[in-house]
């Protein structure tokens, strides 16, 4: 649920640098996933991971600097980044590095905003704008799994990329829902709002 509908946005264009980095950043996702789950290739699946993160702040830097900013583009990074969470969680829950029930609270979250989409679009809305909070849960959450990823091992530092990782993971989770659930308060502030107006706007 990233932007109102009406709002100033991007242009329409589809084949800009910033969409094919971010289309690029897409394709890495099922690359991630069969490193982890098949070979167990963890160097190589961090360092998809590492890409994807220099990458995601790339195509923003360069839509802002080449004035490349789009409508497809506000929806293909968003969409990279709940991509890289879910299937990084998927990836460390199936290697038994988190349990599922941690696993599940994200895409809990993702379904519990989906539901309120309809009652957006009743009043003209199709989603709120992205807060700040909404993007610090984010980045604490890909800091956090490739730090578990990395304490998926033996020795001091992969102990320590352990308690890294953890500590990102539970700051990042309760952001995630906190976030989520002010923007379900938004919803219920918007539906509300506009009930009251309503008549007003009705006898004018």
């Amino acid at each position: 649920m990233d932007k109102q509908d009406g709002a100033v946005g991007g242009s329409h264009r589809v084949l800009t640098i910033p969409n094919v980095i971010s289309i690029i950043r897409l394709a890495g996702v099922p690359l991630f996933l069969w490193l982890v789950l098949v070979p167990e290739a963890d160097g190589w699946a961090l360092a998809v991971l590492f890409v994807s993160g220099i990458s995601d702040y790339a195509d923003g830097y360069l839509a802002r600097r080449l004035n490349q900013t789009s409508k497809v583009g506000e929806i293909l990074d968003p969409v990279a980044d709940r991509l890289y969470i879910l299937s990084t969680v998927i990836g460390l829950a199936a290697r038994g590095i988190i349990p599922w029930w941690v696993a599940a609270l994200l895409p809990a979250r993702d379904a519990f905003l989906w539901c309120l989409v309809p009652f957006l679009r009743t009043r003209g809305y199709s989603s709120l704008p992205v807060h700040f909070l909404g993007k610090a849960a984010t980045a604490n959450l890909l800091y956090a799994f490739p730090l578990l990823l990395l304490g998926d091992a033996t020795g001091t530092l992969a102990h320590l990329a352990q308690i890294l990782g953890w500590a990102f993971a539970i700051w990042g989770i309760g952001l995630y829902w906190w976030a989520g659930l002010l923007y379900a308060w938004q919803v219920h502030k918007l539906l509300a709002d506009r009930d009251r107006r309503a008549p007003a706007l009705d006898g004018g």
